[in-house]
């Protein structure tokens, strides 16, 4: 993939991953276009880099989603990629749900049916473009799933499995496919504090900065880059291993 001179979307991109790797982007000489469902957050992130663009929209839903793409492609004619990392993660005991459906169905919606749906809408303008590329960004927990986040492990596993289909139905086109697999990163997703033991957030957006400058489209970092290759059983004893350290932490999930 080009590094640099492209105009690239972001969803998610007001914070976390997403502004991480728009930061990088900026850095390396490209038009940055930032998504997000809180526009504090997006203007937060404009006044620190005055060139970026956004958009408010909130991708669970169609009507957004087809309106951030006929937006993106009228004001942004140049746009060549697109990189999916607007995600929720829910902890939930399935034992015993507090919640209606529309609360489980909304991390559905944004992490599954966000990404699919806006790469189908802008594959077309897509391969019109020279160097374009969809970049989706997964977890480690689509490899082996973290009981705790049952619906988030799900939904990743999905977009892990759909971005590997559609890489092959890209394989004669013009659009590089790409996935990222971050493990536990220092950000807020799930809630404030919840990961401050993940990997830091800076060393893991230069590390997936680097190998996207390598050419590669497959991409891990620290325990979720063994995970890619790992084995069945390996993957099992993780799992396992994952869920109890969780209910160490936290005795009163099942309760």
């Amino acid at each position: 993939m080009k590094i640099s001179g492209n105009t690239v979307l972001i969803t998610g991109g007001g914070s976390g991953i997403g502004m991480a790797l728009a930061e990088r982007f900026l850095e390396t000489d490209n038009n940055v276009i930032i998504v997000g469902r809180r526009e504090e957050k997006l203007k937060e992130a404009k006044e620190r880099f005055p060139q970026l663009h956004y958009r408010v929209c909130d991708v669970s839903k169609e009507s957004n989603r087809i309106s951030l793409c006929e937006w993106a492609v009228s004001e942004f004619p140049d746009l060549n990629i697109l990189i999916n990392n607007a995600g929720i993660q829910q902890r939930i005991n399935l034992l015993k749900p507090q919640q209606d459906w529309d609360y489980y169905q909304k991390e559905i919606s944004i992490n599954v049916g966000g990404p699919i749906h806006l790469t189908m809408l802008l594959l077309p303008h897509l391969m019109k473009k020279e160097n374009a590329a969809i970049l989706n960004v997964s977890s480690g927990l689509s490899i082996t799933p973290g009981a705790w986040v049952p619906i988030y492990s799900a939904t990743k596993a999905a977009l892990h499995s759909f971005t590997r289909s559609l890489r092959l139905q890209l394989e004669d086109t013009n659009v590089n496919v790409i996935e990222v697999l971050p493990p536990a990163v220092n950000t807020d997703l799930g809630g404030v504090g919840l990961h401050t033991f993940g990997a830091p957030l800076d060393d893991f957006a230069n590390s997936v900065f680097s190998e996207i400058r390598e050419g590669k489209n497959e991409i891990g970092y620290g325990d979720s880059k063994k995970r890619l290759r790992a084995t069945r059983d390996e993957i099992d004893e993780g799992m396992m291993q994952a869920w109890k350290g969780f209910l160490n932490r936290n005795p009163d999930f099942k309760e």
